[in-house]
């Protein structure tokens, strides 16, 4: 059976945001860092593992009994809480990476994304034609993209030159980050209270 671990991105300190994005209330009433690792879950994900940075320690109140781990150099970019993320992934056979600024990215994207998992797998959601997120990589792929990521690239380039999936997901979200302070915010993810309450 396969095992997918849901690594959720949420070190940045959201300079346009005004604050870290990952303390951003949404509609719902939660900070977007509790929603998405509840969207990971609700989607299918077995566990998920949140990076942090930007207000760590203020993000992490709201993680109750989620995993997470620190990325030292997230103000790097990107490709540091991603590297940290996938070394700390453990014995998943895949890794679905998200980010915490996507609030209407659902569970019903994430189940569509991890449907064909396991450890050979590059697949990522697409918007419109636009290649987005979650993205899939099965832990074959992880020490290159390590290796491969820099700045706020991410793992773009290493992407561009594999034969990833694409996952057309245009019927269920429209995919885009949200930068700036939000006039609304749409999230569709419910339940698994048991790791994220109490």
């Amino acid at each position: 059976m396969t095992r997918v671990v849901g690594v959720l991105l949420a070190a940045g300190a959201g300079t346009r945001m005004g604050r870290p994005k990952a303390l951003v209330i949404g509609d719902n009433g939660e900070p977007w860092v509790r929603t998405a690792a509840r969207v990971l879950l609700d989607g299918g994900c077995d566990d998920v593992l949140v990076v942090l940075g930007a207000e760590a320690e203020q993000v992490r109140v709201h993680l109750k009994r989620l995993r997470d781990v620190v990325a030292e150099d997230w103000a790097d970019g990107v490709a540091a809480s991603l590297r940290v993320g996938l070394a700390e992934a453990g014995d998943a056979d895949a890794a679905l990476v998200h980010l915490v600024d996507l609030p209407d990215v659902g569970a019903d994207v994430v189940r569509r994304i991890i449907a064909g998992a396991d450890d050979a797998a590059l697949a990522r959601a697409t918007y419109g034609g636009r290649p987005g997120h979650p993205v899939l990589m099965g832990r074959n792929h992880w020490a290159a993209v390590i290796a491969d990521v820099t700045g706020d690239h991410g793992a773009r380039d290493y992407l561009d030159s594999h034969d990833v999936v694409e996952i057309d997901c245009s019927d269920l979200a429209s995919g885009r980050d949200v930068d700036r302070p939000p006039g609304e915010t749409n999230d569709s993810a419910t339940g698994h209270g048991s790791m994220l309450d109490g």
